[in-house]
This record gives structure tokens, sequence and C-alpha cells, in this order.
């Protein structure tokens, strides 16, 4: 049987419309699984509820995370936050991992993981950071590859893709700064900026800076395996 993904979706300020990038979708359908679109949930029954029903978990990009869920205050850099956002995907994201299901994260998806996971982030790398780093935030075509990644030998990101480097697309200001013990750093820009996180302790937990949905082009693609991965965890 085809595995139940379950893919966050975004909100405008207003509230007034759940979004999902169609290509999430598609990579989810084109690696085999199939998607859920969830809503926001903020009550204890209902999360511990979907999170019995989904096999796997994918969080997906959006507005940014409200940095009091990292002991911070606003940064001047930081953008637009919806925090119900923040809470649910909080709440969802604890009991995927408590319950050892898989969970796959991209961009924002990355970031709330591993705050999830207790790590921290920046919140505008491009002011709290005093090196020079790459354009993290493109000015090329979504689906253009514009930066490299080095991939830690052995990670699960490496096995997975079987490559050191990847090279990548790149639409982000806020960046994980750290991540906690039972979690590795998997995948760095040439700058120093972490691009891929995971866990060493859960059968398949990953993060990824960037958004491999939009790089999926052949059937050998990296990007693809990386999703063909992920659903046959969430198989397992």
């Amino acid at each position: 049987m085809k595995p139940l993904i379950g893919i966050t979706a975004s909100m405008e300020t207003d509230k007034s419309n759940y979004l999902v990038a169609n290509r999430n979708v598609k990579a989810i359908q084109a690696a085999g699984g199939i998607p859920i679109i969830l809503p926001y949930f903020l009550r204890t029954e209902e999360i511990k509820e979907i999170t019995n029903r989904i096999d796997g978990l994918y969080a997906t990009g959006g507005y940014d995370i409200d940095p009091i869920l990292f002991g911070e205050e606003p940064h001047p850099g930081l953008g637009n936050i919806i925090p119900e956002r923040d809470q649910s995907e909080l709440a969802v994201i604890k009991e995927m991992l408590e319950k050892e299901k898989p969970i796959l994260g991209v961009c924002r998806g990355s970031q709330i993981l591993n705050v999830a996971a207790g790590g921290d982030m920046y919140q505008d790398i491009n002011t709290q950071i005093n090196t020079e780093l790459l354009q993290h935030s493109q000015k090329a075509p979504f689906d253009y590859r514009s930066h490299f990644v080095d991939v830690a030998e052995g990670s699960l990101l490496h096995r997975l893709t079987g490559k050191h480097k990847l090279r990548v697309n790149s639409f982000h200001h806020q960046a994980n700064r750290s991540v906690h013990e039972g979690f590795r750093i998997s995948g760095t820009a040439s700058d120093g900026i972490i691009e891929a996180i995971e866990s060493e302790i859960h059968p398949f937990v990953l993060g990824l800076q960037w958004h491999p949905e939009a790089l999926i082009h052949e059937e050998d693609d990296p990007s693809l395996q990386i999703y063909q991965g992920f659903i046959k965890a969430c198989q397992q």
C-alpha cells in the first residue's frame, strides 16, 4: 500500500487560505506516496489522532519562525510569522519524533524541525553573520541550482543520494545555527551555512535548507532519490 504523507500548509497573514505549492504534492506522488494536506492542529487529541494515521510528515517552506520559540526576541530582519502554524507544526513534529515516524523538512520545514528537536536558528543570516555569504535568496529561476552543498560522509543524505557534493537552489534568509544532542549536521554550503540536518537516533528524520521538490527532472536525480528514500521509510 502507498503510505499516507501529511504535508504541512502555509497561510497568508490574513489567515484566509491554506496554501501548498503544487510541486510539493507532485514530489510526494512521484516518489510513490499519497499526499494529505494538513490544516493547523492545536488540540492534543487531534494531534495524536492525525499522527497515528499518517505514515510520514513532509514539512514544507513558508514564512519565518517566531524567535520566541528558541528563546529570542524579534530581530529587525525577521519577516512575517504565522504563530498558529508554528504551534501546530512544533506539536505535530514532536509527536512524530516520539512515534519514530519519518519526517522530511525543506527550507522552513528544516528550521522548524530543528527547533522542535531543541536546536536554534538565525532570524536573518544577512545581518546576524559577519562573514561574507553566498546569495542564499537566489535571483535565478526556482528550478536553477545556484550553489553547492558538501555532504557528510556516511550520513543519511549521503546514503540517499550517493553524492559528496550536491548542487542546489536557495531561497531563504533564515537558517539553522546549531543542532541539539541526537542530531547532526550533514550538509553545509561553502560559506558555512547549515544546509542539511538529520537525526542520529531516528530511522528517517531529515531537514534540507533548499527546495528539492523543484529540482526533480530525471529518474536518477538525487532530489527524487531523497523523496523515494523518504517514502520507502514511510512504508516500513
